[in-house]
This record gives structure tokens, C-alpha cells and sequence, in this order.
């Protein structure tokens, strides 16, 4: 049995528990140690299950608690070689922080072999996960100004995919932010709206993807039930039904326990 745990979703910090049996895997270390550990045991997570972290970019949100998390439990980190560089840049990782650069091809643990795909956004080499677990598969990607084919190519024949729905297009350009930062969040190296998710989603379920999480909202520039009845509305539009050929959730900001099973 496959589960993906949602740890914590949007600007103030991001994790997910990814399983396949008795082992797992991170993806991204965005709160603090302490605060990701709380969230483990309150889902009923060992840490000791956890066989390595996987990292898709260096902003503060993906990788506040990454250092001291890693250290603590001596766990190996897979990130890419631009995310590797600006994290020691950075000073957010030392030399205890056994990291490693996933290559094109991936890396095989004891009973997933996790893959990575490139996504576009303002940082040095993002990059999202594919993680195959025998006939199953799951996907994340988040933090991507656009779906583009590597996007497309590995989410594709994935039973459950983790996609970003990160802003309401009218609320991003209504609201209170300063225009250079509007226009990063809707450039193609900037973040994927409801509008932009919800198009793509139709496609993903013509390949087999039957749940979907809902990712990355931002706080100021949307909100849970409109994201979606974003996603719900064009899949209802293109005559796929909810609970028969999909299901779909919002990550919750902190984890409420909820978690996705395939």
C-alpha cells in the first residue's frame, strides 16, 4: 500500500511523507526540525522509516529545517547540483549534511526508485520527483511557472500527483502586492494558478491519475474552496466525476491527518 502524507503546503513551509509499505521517503524539509518531527508523530510516522530526503529547491520554504533534520538522523539528502550549490553558498547545509546530486535516471532505495524532472522557476535547478513503486507511481511538482513537457512527460500514467495551485489570477492582481512581484508570480518562472492547474488536470486523468493533491496555495492571493472549485468545475467540464473516475483534495497548510492511499 502506497500513501502520500502532507505534511505542510504554501509559503510558510512545505513537506511531504511519501510511503510504499514500511518505508518512505521527505520530500522537502520546510519547517523547522522540531516542527517536522511533531508532524510525523502526529500522524503515526517513525522517523526510523525513513530512508532519505528528497529536495526540489533551495528557497527558505523547502528547506528551513533541512539541516538540522538531516544531521540529527544522519539521512541522505538528493537535491540537484544547482540547488546542492546555492544551499552551501547559503550556509543552509555543513559539512555533516550527507548530500547527493540526483542524476537523470534517479535513485533506486529498498522499494521505490525516485526520478527527477525539471521544472521552471526563479531558483538555481529546480526540480520535481517521480517516485515508481512497482505498478504505481506518484509525482509532485510544485513551484513551476508553467507546465512544460518534462512536467507533463513525468506526471503522466501517475495513480497520484501532488500539483501546484498556487494563486487566484483576479485576487493575485487585485491584492496588495507590489507589481514586480505580481509580475514574477505570474511569469513562466514563477507559480502555476488555479486557472493554468485545473487545464492540466483533465489530461493527467486521460493517462490514469486518480487523485490529485492540490498544492502550494498561497495565503494572500487565494483560497482553499476556490482552488478547488477551480479543479472540480473543469474536470466535471471535460465529464469526469469525482469519486468514480477522480478524487481531489487541498493540501492542508498544517497537517490535519489526511493523507492520499493507492
Amino acid at each position: 500500500m502506497a500513501k502520500v502524507v502532507p505534511l505542510f503546503s504554501g509559503s510558510s513551509g512545505n513537506s511531504y511523507y511519501v510511503s510504499n509499505g514500511g518505508s518512505g521517503i521527505l520530500i522537502d524539509v520546510g519547517r523547522s526540525a522540531k516542527q517536522i518531527t511533531q508532524a510525523l508523530e502526529n500522524n503515526e510516522i517513525s522517523i526510523s522509516s525513513i530512508e532519505a530526503i528528497f529536495i526540489t529547491h533551495e528557497h527558505s520554504d523547502h528547506v528551513k529545517g533541512l539541516r538540522v533534520f538531516a544531521n540529527r538522523h544522519g539521512l541522505p539528502v538528493f537535491m540537484s547540483e544547482g540547488t546542492l550549490g546555492a544551499l552551501r553558498q547559503s550556509g543552509q547545509i555543513d559539512e555533516k549534511t550527507r548530500c547527493f546530486v540526483i542524476q537523470s535516471g534517479g535513485v533506486d532505495l529498498s522499494t521505490m526508485h525516485v526520478d527527477r524532472f525539471p521544472i521552471s522557476h526563479d531558483c538555481a535547478e529546480g526540480i520535481g520527483f517521480r517516485v515508481d513503486m512497482g505498478e504505481k507511481a506518484y509525482a509532485l511538482a510544485t513551484d513551476l511557472g508553467f507546465v512544460s513537457e518534462e512536467v507533463e512527460s513525468a506526471l503522466s500514467g501517475c495513480e497520484a500527483v501532488t500539483i501546484e495551485s498556487n494563486h487566484d489570477i483576479n485576487m493575485l492582481q487585485m491584492g496588495p502586492y507590489p507589481y514586480i512581484l505580481k509580475r514574477r508570480i505570474l511569469s513562466n518562472k514563477g507559480h502555476l494558478s488555479n486557472v493554468t492547474c485545473s487545464e492540466f488536470l483533465p489530461r493527467l486523468v486521460k493517462s490514469g491519475t486518480k487523485r490529485f493533491i492540490l498544492a502550494h496555495l498561497s495565503r494572500e492571493n487565494n483560497m482553499p474552496e476556490i482552488a478547488y472549485r477551480e479543479s472540480l468545475n473543469m474536470l466535471n467540464a471535460n465529464n469526469m466525476q469525482l469519486m468514480s473516475d477522480f478524487t481531489l483534495m487541498v493540501a492542508p497548510t498544517e497537517t490535519d491527518g489526511s493523507s492520499v492511499v493507492f
